[in-house]
């Protein structure tokens, strides 16, 4: 126990955290302040384990029947038939169907299929091992729900603060700052959030950011416990509430994919490109991690070189970093989708908004290969249209 407590506090050390003027001690409550304390996160992990019941409740009693009455796939297509000729093309291509369609010509000539039998093979092998798409519905109903609901929480629990609109007011009487009630509800539910997103990530549909969004959910987890530690909540509100300011509208906008409302999806798409980018790439660094670098030095005459200022700001830039790296996908979505007039799939998943019928989707009239066989001459064309009713007519019988 002495070995224990005097690692504690070795790690604890004022020089080291504290500028000089402030102490550990200064972090005790009284009689009409409260000072947040890290034991007070304790009970954030039982209400993470409620939080997972409550969304297996949502996503079996609510989610599921919802997406049964838009008639979502529960069941994948049939697995294809092994073939050693089309697996090879298959990750040569990197699963992307090729672009000149005399390639899927010869791939049909050398293996006996028809193209047409080619392009079904490739689809079923696309979607081998990814979830259904009512596996994809219900995690995004609870997230949408979650967003939703903690953003206009937290902006309710902030509207009446000065330092809503004034971040100066972060760190006027810092460390003896008032926690109240309703901030106090926040924190545990934000932290309890992350700690259920961190315990399902490993059953949840794997996005192909997965590595991203665990550096992201560390770094949160990590921002929660040490801001509370610090007694630093008025700009961790801040911070969170900037974040949750644009998550719904993206899961929003993949709901309205799911329940086929094109036009609301690309509405909703739109809100999120230009939500995104005013709080995560304008208001995040030029407000809230300025006031974090240059105001809280200013006004509490921080040493830059102490640990919470050095901790603090190093996780800000973490969060950043993500934030440019997904505003570059998010970006090549907007442009993408620019150019085809429809909001077509989220970069950041496996396949998180492409909702349509693998069948369906390579005959499309406006497809390459589609457009390939139209230029070929009126007998191709005719085919081709052939197919695309075929195939319309074949997924509409398996959803």
């Amino acid at each position: 126990m002495g070995v224990f407590q005097d690692l504690s506090s070795r790690f604890w050390d004022d020089s080291f955290w504290l500028p000089s003027n402030i102490t550990w001690k200064d972090f005790k409550s009284d009689e009409t302040t409260f000072i947040p304390q890290t034991s007070d996160l304790f009970i954030a992990f039982p209400v993470a384990i409620s939080l997972l019941f409550l969304r297996y409740l949502w996503e079996s009693y609510i989610a599921v029947p919802i997406g049964r009455l838009y008639k979502l796939r529960e069941i994948l297509p049939t697995k294809p038939a092994h073939n050693d000729v089309l697996e090879i093309a298959f990750k040569k291509f990197k699963k992307v169907l090729p672009r000149d369609f005399s390639h899927v010509e010869a791939l049909a000539e050398e293996v006996g299929y028809s193209t047409r039998q080619v392009e079904r093979w490739w689809r079923r092998r696309r979607v081998l091992g990814k979830p259904s798409e009512m596996t994809r519905f219900r995690e995004t109903t609870w997230r949408f729900v979650y967003y939703f609901s903690i953003f206009y929480y937290g902006l309710w629990c902030l509207w009446d603060k000065a330092w809503l609109t004034d971040t100066k007011h972060c760190w006027y009487d810092y460390p003896r700052q008032h926690v109240g009630d309703e901030a106090w509800n926040y924190y545990i539910l934000q932290t309890s959030f992350y700690i259920s997103l961190s315990m399902s990530m490993a059953l949840d549909v794997k996005r192909k950011d997965f590595w991203e969004m665990v550096v992201h959910h560390c770094a949160t987890l990590l921002l929660l416990w040490f801001s509370w530690t610090v007694n630093m909540v008025r700009i961790g509100m801040l911070i969170l509430v900037c974040h949750d300011a644009v998550d719904y509208w993206m899961e929003g906008a993949k709901l309205a994919k799911y329940m086929r409302y094109q036009t609301l999806c690309d509405v909703l798409f739109i809100i999120f490109t230009i939500t995104w980018f005013v709080t995560r790439l304008v208001i995040y660094p030029v407000k809230l991690m300025w006031t974090c670098l240059v105001e809280s030095v200013n006004i509490t005459q921080f040493d830059r070189s102490v640990g919470i200022y050095f901790l603090l700001n190093s996780l800000l830039s973490i969060l950043l970093v993500l934030h440019i790296s997904w505003s570059i996908l998010i970006g090549r979505l907007a442009i993408n989708s620019l150019f085809t007039g429809t909001v077509e799939k989220d970069d950041r998943s496996a396949s998180e908004l492409d909702t349509e019928s693998e069948d369906e989707a390579v005959c499309e009239p406006n497809s390459e290969a589609f457009q390939h066989k139209k230029t070929n001459g009126s007998s191709t064309a005719s085919a081709a249209n052939n197919n695309v009713h075929n195939e319309a007519v074949e997924g509409k019988k398996a959803q």
